[in-house]
């Protein structure tokens, strides 16, 4: 095995660990676009479903089936008719859905049943169990318009899923409910996966659809200017939800974000729209930092706060490769420990992103910040501006007059932020006894009155 592919793949399977630790005994949600399907794209996402379920998370699955409607309806001359977002479900139109149906829980069973050697199902064991999990009424009669045979979710059987997932199956949901009198009704896959997401009080609501997710403008074409966002708080989903006009299609911005703010609103921490056509999306989104789509939060995920004992292992994984390279100097693990009440960090969805630490010498009215790291992935964001912020308001309310820092590399960083250069005689006694003469660390000082 190559040096170069070793170099690149254990960090990067470090790098993934927390989140693997993190949604372990989770429950996810996955609606996928029956366009997905057609697009051949069931076998590479049943492994990455099997692959997500063997690293402990629970998952309902949820499949559309528009394109596999449409396609017997054009076999049967029949014209599909839709209105307000939804299908008009007539005999013909119902008939349709439910041989489409038949036909995709068969693909998508034999999909997770697949265990050739040498493939991602090797060695894997999904069982996939479906049920009449959804009651489901009558859309009715609206503005006029007579939905016949389609619904709406009533009710879910969230007892009957979580005993099928407890048992270590996953759960496959077509869009169908039925009512208590038997009567068929044919749903939406967006409508299914929200409700159900939000009766199990689901950890992640997943869309995987026809488009990228949310542009950052999002009234505007698709173009390198104009890229995803990857995390889009409720408040602003919302109002950007306001300003779009009601959507008719898939390809509509407001079509999955509509699904993604109920889901929020209904208790769904976080809901996301990734797009089939990147392979890999659901590992991307899931397993590294950034994403491959839009995620929407009801809060924002990243925290700003005072470290504990329990982020001493996340700060040593932070700043072990700075050690390395001479950027900062070495500290053990017993250090940190011992100080960890002196350190500040920002934690994004379980992850330490930033740290720095805050020795004070009251005789001298100074403080010094030591070891402040931003982890690569998330510089030039504006963590460490946080950080710098937060240590500057724990000094002020220590009493001290100033903070100094010891750099050897990151001397413009300070001095764009108000730090001046002093000769290292000007350090306090206690930390001038300690300062390492060979290393020859610049030391920059900022008033803080």
């Amino acid at each position: 095995m190559s040096a170069v592919f070793n170099f690149t793949f254990v960090p990067w399977f470090r790098s993934v660990a927390p989140y693997i630790h993190m949604h372990r005994g989770k429950t996810f949600v996955v609606g996928i676009a029956g366009e997905a399907i057609a697009a051949g794209k069931l076998a590479h996402l049943a492994q990455d479903l099997a692959l997500i379920q063997s690293m402990g998370v629970k998952i309902v699955l949820v499949h559309g089936f528009r394109p596999q409607v449409n396609e017997q309806l054009k076999a049967k001359g029949h014209t599909a008719k839709y209105s307000h977002g939804m299908r008009i479900t007539d005999e013909v139109a119902l008939d349709c859905a439910q041989e489409a149906a038949g036909q995709l829980r068969y693909e998508i069973e034999a999909a997770f049943s697949q265990g050739l050697p040498n493939t991602p199902m090797a060695g894997a064991t999904v069982r996939v169990l479906s049920g009449n999990f959804i009651t489901a009424r009558p859309v009715g009669i609206v503005d006029g318009v007579d939905f016949q045979h389609s619904g709406l979710v009533r009710k879910v059987d969230v007892a009957g899923i979580n005993r099928t997932l407890d048992m270590g199956a996953m759960v496959l949901l077509s869009p169908f409910g039925f009512s208590p009198t038997g009567e068929a009704f044919n749903l939406t896959m967006e409508e299914v996966a929200t409700s159900v997401a939000m009766a199990l009080h689901a950890d992640k609501l997943i869309f995987v659809s026809e488009v990228p997710g949310i542009r950052i403008h999002a009234t505007e074409p698709e173009s390198d200017d104009n890229p995803v966002d990857t995390e889009l708080p409720l408040a602003a989903a919302e109002l950007l939800l306001a300003q779009l006009p009601n959507p008719t299609q898939p390809s509509d911005t407001a079509f999955y974000l509509q699904h993604c703010v109920k889901a929020c609103k209904g208790g769904v921490e976080r809901s996301h729209i990734i797009p089939f056509a990147v392979d890999g999306a659901l590992l991307l989104e899931v397993y590294v930092h950034d994403g491959i789509g839009t995620m929407v939060v009801d809060e924002k995920l990243e925290e700003l706060r005072e470290a504990t004992a329990d982020d001493v292992g996340g700060i040593l994984q932070l700043i072990e490769p700075f050690e390395k390279d001479g950027t900062l100097v070495k500290r053990d693990r017993t250090e940190i420990e011992r100080d960890i009440g002196n350190y500040t960090i920002v934690e994004h969805d379980g992850v330490i992103f930033a740290c720095a630490a805050l020795y004070p010498y009251p005789e001298a009215k100074t403080a010094e910040m030591a070891a402040l790291t931003v982890s690569p992935e998330s510089q030039g964001q504006g963590d460490g501006e946080k950080v710098l912020k937060r240590i500057e308001q724990r000094a002020r309310a220590m009493g001290v007059e100033s903070i100094f820092v010891l750099t050897t590399r990151t001397m413009h960083w300070f001095i764009k932020r108000g730090f001046q250069n002093v000769d290292p005689d000007w350090l306090p006694e206690a930390r001038k006894r300690k300062y390492n003469w060979d290393r020859k660390s610049q030391v920059l000082v900022k008033k803080l009155v």
